[in-house]
């Protein structure tokens, strides 16, 4: 594949829906709406999604030296190394029983970036991924994202045995779809199991960013042995509410890791849509390319000190970074406004200071 069979990024590769603006203040309304029943039941300000934390590592990011000139964009152009935060978590508004399946995440804050940035308001030096472990998100855009926000509010006062019923009967659809040749939707595949231990998991950014000259979707693969051996494993029911986080500090105690950052660039906007991101864009069509590898040594995962400052202190928002990976369609402008407004609401009622990291060390042992 050729340079010149890249998309070539420009402002119209984005296209607005007229009531575009109506929409994403309405999705926010209705976040501050869960945010504020979230803080009524736990006394306390959290994240409206992916509230539950699993783990927080340091580690360090590295480009790949050698890349070809399609791959050397951004943050990624220059040979480098980069200290980096990140944390382990599952996409419930709520704190969940690790034991529903449901979709988990990373998010990762590379710091010490410099260059133009995504908002002119952003003064920092850190450039925050998101990713979680779907290739695609259901509710690809505005509108459809603005129509699901009354199931997610069902959701959201579900009780825990509710949803776990809930994983019962999607498995069981989804059984039924796939012995008829039919893939489940991805509601379905969801809440369907089996549980997957999160270290061993790719994660993806679901919809499209900048990537310098092109546009990109990237994800995240583990690549040492000490992760790859878990993709596929099953969480063991016996292991209670809190497996996953329990998972994560046994591994590093005494293990480290290594995943592959890779880029999917985009090269046809039919088959690879910008504005809709439950479409799944083809590795056929175009194959992700590994561009860095990220490193976490052995260390404590969840010390008190440090859960207290990923949760209450740490903000990820996929707009804060350089202006070379500014995210890309209506999904990521909802998170614009919508990510802002939640940090605001849970510093503001924990009274926690809001402060991006400068330096490696603000993160507590």
């Amino acid at each position: 594949m050729t340079h010149n069979q890249y998309v070539a990024y420009s402002d119209e590769v984005e296209q607005r829906r007229p009531d575009e603006e109506k929409l994403i203040g309405e999705v926010v309304e209705s976040m501050r709406r869960s945010n504020e029943e979230a803080y009524h039941k736990y006394k306390h300000g959290i994240r409206d999604a992916h509230a539950k934390s699993h783990g927080v590592l340091r580690g360090e990011l590295t480009v790949k030296p050698g890349l070809e000139d399609h791959l050397r964009q951004g943050l990624f152009a220059t040979p480098a190394s980069y200290p980096i935060i990140a944390r382990f978590s599952s996409g419930f508004g709520q704190i969940r029983s690790d034991q529903i399946h449901f979709v988990r995440g990373i998010a990762i804050k590379v710091l010490g970036v410099q260059g133009p940035r995504a908002l002119p308001e952003d003064d920092g030096m850190a450039q925050d991924f998101l990713f979680v472990n779907k290739p695609t998100i259901s509710f690809g855009d505005v509108r459809a994202y603005h129509g699901a926000m009354s199931a997610a509010s069902i959701q959201a006062k579900a009780p825990d045995l509710a949803l776990k019923a809930t994983g019962l009967l999607a498995r069981t659809v989804a059984n039924i779809l796939k012995a008829v040749h039919i893939t489940p939707p991805t509601p379905i595949e969801v809440f369907a199991g089996p549980n997957p231990h999160i270290l061993g998991e790719t994660f993806h950014t679901m919809a499209a960013l900048r990537y310098g000259d092109h546009v990109a979707k990237l994800s995240v693969a583990p690549s040492s042995a000490s992760v790859c051996e878990l993709t596929g494993r099953h969480v063991d029911g016996s292991l209670g509410d809190d497996a996953l986080r329990d998972l994560v500090v046994d591994h590093f105690a005494n293990n480290d890791a290594e995943y592959e950052v890779r880029a999917q660039l985009c090269t046809d906007l039919v088959k690879m849509p910008i504005e809709d991101a439950s479409v799944l864009w083809s590795d056929a069509v175009s194959p992700h390319q590994p561009i860095a590898r990220i490193t976490f040594p052995s260390q404590n995962a969840d010390s008190a000190a440090r859960r207290a400052y990923a949760d209450d202190v740490l903000s990820f928002n996929p707009w804060h970074g350089l202006a070379a990976h500014r995210p890309l369609g209506s999904i990521m402008r909802v998170r614009r406004k919508a990510y802002e407004s939640s940090s605001e609401f849970r510093h503001a009622k924990n009274g926690a200071p809001r402060v991006e990291p400068k330096d490696i060390g603000d993160l507590p042992d």
